[in-house]
């Protein structure tokens, strides 16, 4: 498969949505690289994006706001090279709360510019420019982005990364060290549940939404509610996914649900059932909703 510049882009056989892998993989750790310094990195997110919203609960949860720099883009594509008429690319673009709203590249309604953050390093407009700043011109330009700004280039764009390196990397200048994510004792059955829940729901509801045939479309649907129903059994039994504690696998779960109703159930047609008519996946949607530093 070619490399491809948004998600609408990655397809395979029979119509069926394909992610690829994020580029960028770099881990943050002492005597390396990339050492977990305080006031170094920056973490660039649309919040309207659930991957990189998990990057922000946990950069939150951990207490690192005040050692980790934070960007937010515009919730809407835009054009990326609007003065170029052959370059049609449109993607995450950087806003500051008094600027105008902001109309969808579709032509339809527009949106304010409430919660955006600009790049306080480069000012740059997109994020397009930040990956050619790193270099990249081929792939995706994508959030979130672990930035070095005494490199001046990206650590790594995979969330789940991402948020493992929040989880253990800063340990040393987070408030919150003692919050662990991805306890020893739970890992075996952290991965098991990650790993269908990415699969099935995560990027189940993409692969719905995305789809560009029938049958690729009800593989996916049926997947989606199976694991659904799935998590939903789970959590008749106890409180959290992996056990009894809160772990990165429930804050992944959480922003799926999350934006389940509103927004996948519409524009992602997984209309067989809404989040609110499952007792259980609501009630945890309410319980990680509720800890202190969750966004």
């Amino acid at each position: 498969m070619s490399k491809a510049r948004t998600a609408l882009e990655e397809m395979g056989d029979k119509g069926a949505f394909k992610r690829q892998e994020s580029v960028f993989r770099n881990q943050v750790a002492k005597g390396s690289r990339f050492e977990p310094e305080a006031g170094r990195y920056h973490l660039y997110v649309s919040l309207a994006c659930p991957w990189a919203s998990r990057c922000v609960a946990g950069l939150y949860l951990k207490g690192l706001e005040e050692s980790i720099g934070l960007s937010v883009t515009h919730p809407t594509w835009q054009r990326t090279r609007p003065d170029s008429p052959d370059d049609t690319h449109a993607g995450w673009t950087f806003a500051s709360p008094g600027d105008a709203p902001f109309t969808p590249v579709s032509g339809h309604g527009s949106v304010d510019c409430a919660g955006c953050v600009p790049d306080p390093h480069y000012h740059a407009k997109n994020v397009r420019q930040l990956y050619e700043l790193a270099e990249d011109t081929f792939g995706k330009y994508t959030v979130p982005i672990l930035w070095d700004t005494k490199e001046k280039t990206i650590v790594n764009n995979e969330s789940s990364e991402i948020l493992r390196i929040f989880n253990s990397a800063f340990n040393d200048v987070a408030t919150k060290p003692e919050l662990d994510l991805y306890p020893e004792d739970l890992r075996a059955k952290i991965d098991e549940v990650n790993d269908w829940v990415y699969t099935y729901i995560n990027n189940g509801v993409y692969r719905c939404g995305f789809a560009t045939s029938q049958e690729a479309y009800e593989e996916a649907f049926r997947g989606l509610f199976e694991h659904l129903d799935k998590a939903e059994a789970l959590l008749s039994k106890q409180r959290y996914l992996a056990g009894d504690r809160f772990t990165e696998a429930d804050l992944r779960l959480f922003v799926t649900l999350i934006r389940f109703d509103e927004v996948y159930v519409v524009y992602f047609k997984t209309n067989k059932k809404a989040i609110h008519e499952y007792p259980n996946l609501c009630n945890h949607t309410r319980d990680v909703f509720q800890i202190p530093g969750e966004v």
